[in-house]
């Protein structure tokens, strides 16, 4: 069996979680095959649990277990504190940046970064001038299919940036300046009591039939379902991925990560990963259907 070649990467942690478990969780991070860690803030600056100074520690740490670190800017920024946050992010040379939005990147001068997968890159043409403002590696958006992932990694020629897919984790879909999570306990934006660490993987909004359509997560909103790639792994190599994303879950994240390095040594794919609580997984988008809905992977060779 063929042994594909590809890195791992977490992304940013999108929840707020109490400072303890998310020491505790990057400690483990330091001894997993994850190749490159994503740190940083990058839903709602009012989370405070842990600094600009605490990310970098945990960066130096898992620096010295010999991963690639990436600090990651916010997405949405609407305040001038959020700009000063983003700019010193931008102004360090220690790390390489992974770019939120486009003021990051004008922010960095130049200098090789990350282009995130909320820049809107859906054309080769946008990927390659990306490049040519220093992307070094790019995240394809969410909702692209195999074809169309395929498309456009072959549009952007042999001196593109690595590409980048999340495989494991749930979907952001939309950002807005409003917190959801403050409103659904009517509460304003600006003294919302930090009801979000009462939510480890976001809190669920239901249809009016019942059913769990979509997660809540301060101003950001997810899929209900937790998008799952990791069967398809050996296709997104072939097409010319080069790094596979896992996004933290309060469940499951680490067994993620295992899963894909067993790939990486031979070994077929499983879908035995644990899930949080009433979550269900979802493949669409890359199967080109609605998103949310789910496939089980051909067994590959």
């Amino acid at each position: 069996m063929s042994h594909p070649n590809f890195q791992i990467a977490l992304g940013p942690l999108l929840y707020y979680w109490p400072r303890a478990d998310v020491l505790a969780f990057y400690a483990q991070v330091a001894d997993s095959p994850v190749d490159i860690v994503y740190l940083g803030e990058t839903v709602c600056s009012r989370r405070h649990e842990l600094r600009l100074p605490d990310w970098l520690e945990l960066a130096a740490m898992l620096r010295a277990a010999g991963k690639e670190v990436v600090l990651s800017t916010q997405t949405l920024i609407d305040v001038e504190t959020d700009a000063h946050t983003m700019r010193r992010l931008t102004g360090q040379t220690d790390y390489l940046v992974e770019a939120g939005d486009l003021g990051a990147i004008r922010s960095m001068q130049g200098r090789p970064f990350v282009a995130g997968p909320h820049l809107n890159a859906y054309h080769g043409d946008t990927v390659n001038w990306l490049r040519s403002l220093g992307a070094t590696r790019w995240v394809l958006p969410f909702e692209l299919s195999a074809d169309e992932m395929k498309a456009l990694i072959d549009s952007t020629g042999p001196d593109r940036p690595q590409a980048e897919v999340l495989v494991w984790g749930r979907l952001s879909l939309a950002f807005s300046a409003r917190c959801f999570t403050a409103r659904h306990y009517c509460l304003k934006k600006d003294d919302c009591g930090f009801r979000c660490i009462e939510h480890p993987d976001g809190l669920a909004l239901n249809s009016q039939e019942g059913e769990r359509f979509l997660t809540i997560n301060g101003i950001q909103t997810q899929s209900a379902a937790l998008h799952d790639l990791i069967g398809h792994t050996r296709d997104l190599v072939d097409i010319g991925v080069k790094v596979m994303r896992v996004s933290p879950q309060s469940r499951g994240t680490l067994e993620a990560v295992n899963a894909l390095d067993r790939i990486r040594q031979g070994t077929p794919a499983t879908s035995t990963i644990p899930l949080p609580p009433n979550m269900s997984r979802c493949n669409g988008y890359w199967q080109g259907q609605a998103g949310m809905k789910w496939s089980e992977p051909v067994a590959q060779p």
